[in-house]
């Protein structure tokens, strides 16, 4: 009886897009279709899908996830300086998407201050992919 291959994390396996269920980022769920089944969507896409989650998700929060995934945008959006806020918006959004071995490069930051809103977008630009996602949370 031979073992099986054990594969290594950061092996070209984990920076390979891989198919998901597809998910409606406006209602927050999965889509279906006309028979209620829930649609898949190709590698692309779900990684576009994963980053947006990701920097929405505070990290702590979800029992299910490990300590690396996430943002600290609570501690971030604390200071008083705008400046100081989306530097630090910036960093955790940056630190959360690079956890991913698809990630190549998260920049191009834009804020928006609207009373006690935030509004940011950013691109993410995943390996080997020529398309960049522009991601606005």
């Amino acid at each position: 009886m031979q073992t099986p291959e054990f594969t290594e994390e950061g092996t070209d396996y984990d920076r390979k897009y891989k198919r998901s269920m597809k998910w409606d980022v406006a209602k927050g769920d999965f889509v279906r279709d006309g028979a209620n089944r829930v649609v898949e969507c190709d590698g692309r896409e779900a990684f576009a899908v994963w980053c947006f989650k990701i920097a929405q998700t505070e990290r702590y929060r979800c029992l299910a996830y490990s300590a690396s995934i996430g943002v600290e945008m609570e501690m971030a959006t604390q200071e008083d300086d705008e400046k100081t806020v989306e530097s630090m918006v910036q960093r955790t959004i940056t630190d959360a998407l690079m956890v991913n071995p698809r990630t190549e490069w998260v920049r191009n930051f834009e804020f928006q201050h609207n009373a006690d809103e935030l509004h940011c977008s950013f691109l993410v630009k995943g390996i080997e992919w020529d398309n960049l996602i522009t991601i606005t949370i």
